[in-house]
């Protein structure tokens, strides 16, 4: 199954497909570290809700590289549970590459402020930063796979399924939201980034997190049983 990892995120970088998500997200983050300096953990929430549809783009595309006679290939050669699960496991390294350049692009640039005393030290900030973009990570995978064309079947029904996730995701985790739990708590990490967090809530946001994306990932692969 590594070899299969291997094989898909060659392919994700050797076609190109790999620099769209990329200049996405540094355009994304350019512009968010552009508008002035603000505590790294502030920061950091902020940068994980802006990559959160990138993120989710660039599984989506990570996942539509193969063609379909290619995957019904692999899955024949290595069954289906491995395909799936080698496509997820290359998305989020894909995933994890972004989120690394998103740790280091506001220092780089200026986009955050020097700790002063009183405030998180740098590897603390970093250790938050982290977490909060896997937060958003995991979600946004789940969400990609679920706009992937192995189960959309084609472009327009794949970008209507992102699209949808990812403005559903930002609108129903605003304050005051109706139902937040229908969507994974990416603003409500970045609101709690922006103040103090308790240990028990971010326990209670990372087992949200996970919740949601097992329920997305869950439903994709049914999904994909149903539809090889």
């Amino acid at each position: 199954m590594s070899a299969l990892v291997r094989m898909r995120l060659a392919g994700f970088l050797r076609t190109g497909r790999a620099l769209a998500p990329v200049l996405a997200g540094l355009l994304a983050l350019g512009i968010l570290y552009g508008g002035g300096r603000a505590r790294p953990a502030e920061a950091y929430g902020v940068s994980a809700v802006v990559l959160f549809p990138v993120l989710a783009w660039q599984a989506k595309i990570l996942l539509d590289v193969e063609p379909d006679v290619q995957r019904r290939l692999a899955m024949v050669s290595v069954g289906p549970a491995r395909e799936w699960i080698a496509g997820l496991l290359a998305a989020l390294a894909a995933g994890v590459g972004t989120v690394l350049v998103a740790l280091g692009f506001p220092w780089l640039v200026g986009g955050v402020t020097t700790p002063g005393p009183g405030d998180l030290p740098v590897v603390a900030a970093l250790a938050l930063g982290l977490w909060a973009h896997l937060l958003a990570l995991l979600p946004a995978v789940a969400l990609g796979a679920l706009a992937s064309r192995a189960l959309t079947r084609t472009a327009g029904y794949g970008v209507a399924v992102l699209a949808v996730g990812a403005v559903g995701t930002l609108a129903l985790g605003l304050r005051g939201s109706v139902a937040p739990w229908l969507v994974p708590p990416v603003l409500t990490t970045a609101r709690v980034l922006a103040g103090s967090l308790p240990a028990g809530t971010a326990l209670l946001l990372s087992g949200w997190a996970l919740a949601w994306a097992g329920v997305a990932l869950t439903g994709y692969a049914w999904w994909r049983r149903t539809r090889p």
